[in-house]
This record gives structure tokens, sequence and C-alpha cells, in this order.
């Protein structure tokens, strides 16, 4: 993502300009943009016009418009975003009030203005959209089969595949036409992977498939690369990890990341540090020590007493919550984040909901807490806190 202009006053009102520039940029503006926010770009609209005889012509034309945000629809397949809303600047070709849907489309800007100010957390979605790739992407994966591959981005947001690969190879091994079909299937992908990968930055690329699919691969891309003297290519060949997997489908990604070796690899990417600290709160709970505690209430309550701070105090919260349709429910989180951050000095992580830590955290409400001392009852408390709200409620309609 492209920051070009930003306008932000001290109160938090203002605007920002942004250019997406590549698909995860799409899931950066779906958790930017919400519900009453302000969004313009550029729209394809039916405009009919009247001739002076009377007769009418429909013609599409490209428009800027600005929206009032009523709804956000994000195709995480095609890592397209289209955001619906009523129209809050007229034009000479749209009313105020009309419904239109954008259509956010890659390397063409749109401008935000928030309806409730920019707040701490979507002005980290913006920091971290705008960092380059090396940062946002912490590695690179194939899995792969005979014939078939898969190119996947492991982002700090999101795992993408970046790209597919078939090319027929005949099944019986040994003969000739094997041989060329397999080679042929090499070069493609070998093609494909150096399209999408940068040379120049430094990162894990994991081949992984069953058999010696992933091994073979391997041997081709160093054999290529010394024969066209392609010496950015033959520095990186340190940074390719061949794996086994269970099958050459995508799916078996998630196993070939939990091996100890992989993990090893990407022991300093947001991805498997965020893995671990899911372990590390799970081994605690099971422990049931009182130094990990998870579901909203429980949580806001070890915040209330100080247990989420200096000293090893982590906030894991979903990025999900943050995406709530109802603005005070944003701001109890948002809330809730810059009282552990700058009130308590402790640790926040917002997981994403679409890596496999955050959807372990979305299987506990959403948000855990790893406290620096223990407490003791938190839910009987809740528990408490509810009867006593019940009791008040009947006192009060007696009355």
């Amino acid at each position: 993502m492209q920051l070009i202009k930003q306008h932000i006053e001290r109160d938090g009102s203002g605007t920002i300009t942004l250019k997406p520039e590549d698909p995860e940029d799409m899931w950066y503006a779906y958790n930017l943009i919400q519900p009453t926010d302000l969004l313009k770009a550029q729209a394809l609209r039916r405009v009919t016009t009247t001739s002076a005889t009377g007769s009418t012509s429909s013609t599409r034309m490209h428009i800027t418009l600005l929206i009032r945000v009523r709804h956000t629809d994000f195709d995480p397949q095609a890592s397209t975003l289209h955001v619906s809303g009523q129209i809050a600047a007229e034009t000479p070709h749209a009313k105020i009030g009309q419904f239109h849907t954008l259509d956010l489309e890659l390397q063409r800007n749109f401008t935000l203005e928030k309806a409730e100010g920019w707040d701490s957390v979507a002005r980290e979605v913006v920091r971290e959209a705008c960092e380059s790739g090396s940062k946002r992407m912490g590695a690179w994966a194939v899995v792969m089969q005979e014939g078939e591959a898969a190119i996947v981005g492991l982002g700090g947001e999101r795992t993408v595949v970046r790209a597919r690969v078939k090319v027929d190879v005949p099944r019986k091994k040994g003969g000739r036409g094997h041989d060329k079909g397999l080679e042929k299937f090499f070069q493609t992908l070998l093609d494909t992977l150096l399209r999408h990968i940068d040379l120049a930055e430094t990162l894990p690329v994991l081949l992984a498939s069953p058999g010696y699919t992933a091994g073979l691969f391997q041997k081709f891309i160093v054999e290529t690369a010394t024969r066209t003297g392609n010496k950015a290519l033959l520095a990186q060949k340190g940074s390719f990890l061949v794996v086994h997997s269970s099958s050459g489908n995508v799916h078996a990604l998630n196993e070939v990341l939990q091996s100890p070796e992989v993990q090893a690899r990407l022991k300093d990417t947001r991805y498997t540090r965020e893995t671990k600290l899911m372990d590390d709160f799970m081994t605690l709970l099971r422990k049931d020590d009182g130094r990990a505690w998870y579901g909203p209430k429980e949580v806001e309550m070890a915040v209330e007493k100080g247990a989420v701070g200096r000293g090893g105090g982590v906030l894991l919260i979903s990025n999900g919550l943050f995406r709530a349709q109802d603005v005070a429910i944003r701001k109890r989180w948002v809330t809730l984040v810059d009282k552990v951050k700058d009130n308590e000095g402790g640790e926040v992580r917002v997981l994403s909901s679409e890596h496999e830590s955050g959807k372990r955290l979305e299987g506990l409400g959403g948000i855990a807490a790893i406290l620096t001392f223990p407490l003791d009852d938190l839910d009987d408390d809740q528990e408490d806190d509810d009867q006593t709200a019940q009791g008040e409620a009947v006192n009060t309609e007696t009355t």
C-alpha cells in the first residue's frame, strides 16, 4: 500500500489517501473501512442523458464519488473489495442519498475519512499496510506434486495463494516423455515463482511435496541458476528449504508450518511469533494457575486490576473485533488496547482472523490475556456481578 496523502488533526479528524498495490492491500483496506466512514474513489456509473428531441441514451462513465459507507464485502479468494453506501456529495451525474457500490481496484487511489476519527488501531493498520514487502511478507511456500503446484505468500495478516501452475506430466516414470514433461513443469514453475518473489530480499522459500518432487525442483533451481549465470538466484539457494508434506494440495501447508524444522526457520516472522504466543497461552491455560484468561469480561477485569502490564503481560485480540458494525463496540476494544499499551505498559498483539493463530483465538471469543501475576476466580466475580445486576433490576421493578 502506498500512502499518497495524509491530513489528520490532533483530535483524530481528517483524511488519508492510499493506493493499493497488491492483492493483500485489499485485506488491509477491508480492516480499515468501517460503516459510517466517508470513502471517495473512482466509480463506473451508468448515466442517462436526454437530447433536445426528447430521446434518451445511456452510457457508462468513470466518475469520482463520495459515499457514506454502509457495508463492505471482501472476497478472500479473489482479493476484491466492494464497498456500498449512500452518495454523500452531489455530482452532475449522482444525487445525494442514492445508493452505489464502489469496487476498489489496484493502482487506483481512494480517500478515507473516519466517522469517529482516526484512533490508534486504525493508524496502526495504515502503518502496517504501508510497510515494505519484506516486512509484510514473512516467507514464501510452494506446495507441489508432479504437474501441479501452488505458490503461497505467508504475509503478516494472511496466507494468500499468489499463483497456481499446472503442466501435464506423463505418469510413466523413467521414460523420455515423463522427464521432458517434468522439466517443462519445473521451468514453468520457476518462471512463475520469479515473477512473484523479489531476489533482492532474503526470505525463506519452503518447497513442500510428498515424495521427491520438492527436492528435484530445488536441484533444478540451482542447476538453472548456474547454467544461466543468474547470480541473484544462485545467492538465494540457501533460502530454499525442502519439506515433506502428506499431499501436494495447498491445504497441506498447515501441516508443513507445524514442523519443528520450518518453525525454526521462520522463528523471526510475525506468523511464527503469534503462533508461539497462542501456544504459550494454551500451556498456561492448561496449568490453570490463574495467569491465562479469555473472554471479553474476564480480560477486561484482568486489565482493570493491572494484571496485563509490564513484566510479561500480553493482550491477544482478534482484528475481527475491530470490524464491529456498532461504533460503541469498536470503541470498547480500542479503549482496552490503548489502556494496556499506554497506561499499563503491556504488550498488545492484534491477531489476523485469516491466520491459524487468529482462528484459535476466535474460538476463545476473540480475546485473551497472559497476566503478569495470577488472578483467581475472575469468572466467579463476573457471575457475582451478573447476579447483583439482576437483583438491582428486580428491586427497581418492585419499586
